[in-house]
């Protein structure tokens, strides 16, 4: 067995549902992203970095980070993975499914939390698993450098997945893979070591625009491009302003929504073969399947750690549930 296929044996036996290898090539990172020649003999060129680069600058120009100032920092280094972890020569991209056998709540009086924050902490759950890969591939090559990410360091993970076969980018700008369509949580292992890469993943949304269709706030500027600043996810949990300063069409948009959104991958034809998964920590409980919108415009700062401990929703602050819960309830009430 070739090592990278002990990597993806290990990596399945942690329990991750989708593992996949993209090669980082050996080039001049300050050439591709400046255009300015560097010393030494030609590298070999890469199909993917500078492309990235592009696609990251311009969204960034036109303003859909929003108040996310994180992502315009250092473009190069997201786009690039040699800029993270020095000699960066392979990803290992993994995916753990968090489609669970639920439906949530929708009747009236209840508010929505996105499937992925109905368990526990995904940066917590994969964050342990990936240690773990990568303790394994330290007993495997004990000269291999490593560095894990899930979703919390400067990496396209999204783009990086599809490189190594996870599946592809769909218009909604969220992976979508064939066996487990949008449900995929991901992590990512930069490595030194130069391993068999996978074929990237084929693009097969075709003609299909329900995702577009789908967004109750239009914030699918275009096919794979969204605008951050009209997103619901965006929105209900990295954005900090007061509901006031918020249009009364994207008030409106947001529905009962108070933590992140599903529509657009709710919609997605690929969703119809997927399976739930068996995974414990992605189950919800009786607070993130159906919240009391009435019983979370109550809750005290001490509540709020104390009930979402171990959530995601942690991110959006007591201030901004609140807020989203507001928002809810005066939806509700109009309608």
């Amino acid at each position: 067995m070739s090592l990278t296929e002990s990597i993806k044996r290990e990596a399945r036996v942690l329990g991750f549902d989708a593992v996949g290898i993209a090669r980082v090539a050996e080039r001049d990172q300050l050439s591709a992203v400046s255009g300015q020649p560097a010393p030494g003999p030609t590298p070999v060129p890469t199909q993917v970095s500078p492309l990235l680069y592009d696609r990251l600058t311009e969204w960034l120009r036109r303003g859909y980070q929003g108040t996310m100032a994180w992502m315009g920092r250092t473009p190069e280094k997201r786009a690039d993975p040699q800029h993270v972890l020095r000699g960066c020569r392979s990803v290992i991209s993994v995916g753990l499914n968090y489609l669970t056998d639920h439906r949530a709540d929708e009747r009236p009086g209840y508010g929505r939390i996105a499937r992925y924050a109905w368990g526990r902490d995904y940066h917590k759950v994969l964050g342990e698993r990936l240690t773990q890969l990568e303790q394994a591939i330290q007993r495997l090559a004990p000269d291999a450098v490593t560095r894990s990410y899930t979703d919390t360091g400067p990496i396209m993970e999204k783009a990086w997945a599809e490189q190594a076969g996870l599946g592809w980018i769909g218009k909604h700008s969220n992976l979508v893979s064939t066996d487990q369509g949008s449900w995929l949580l991901l992590g990512e292992i930069l490595t030194t070591l130069e391993l068999e890469p996978d074929e990237p993943g084929t693009d097969l949304c075709g003609s299909c625009t329900l995702c577009i269709q789908a967004c109750p706030t239009g914030a699918i500027a275009e096919p794979y491009v969204v605008d951050a600043t009209r997103c619901i996810s965006y929105l209900t949990i990295e954005w900090r302003g007061e509901a006031s300063a918020l249009s009364p069409e994207l008030q409106r948009g947001i529905g009962n929504k108070i933590f992140g959104c599903d529509d657009c991958l709710d919609v997605c034809p690929f969703n119809l073969r997927a399976e739930p998964t068996q995974e414990a920590a992605f189950q919800p409980n009786a607070l993130t399947l159906a919240p009391q919108l009435d019983a979370l415009a109550r809750l005290s700062e001490a509540d709020f750690s104390r009930e979402f401990r171990q959530s995601p929703i942690r991110r959006a602050k007591p201030e901004g549930l609140r807020r989203n819960v507001g928002i809810a309830q005066r939806n509700q009430k109009s309608c």
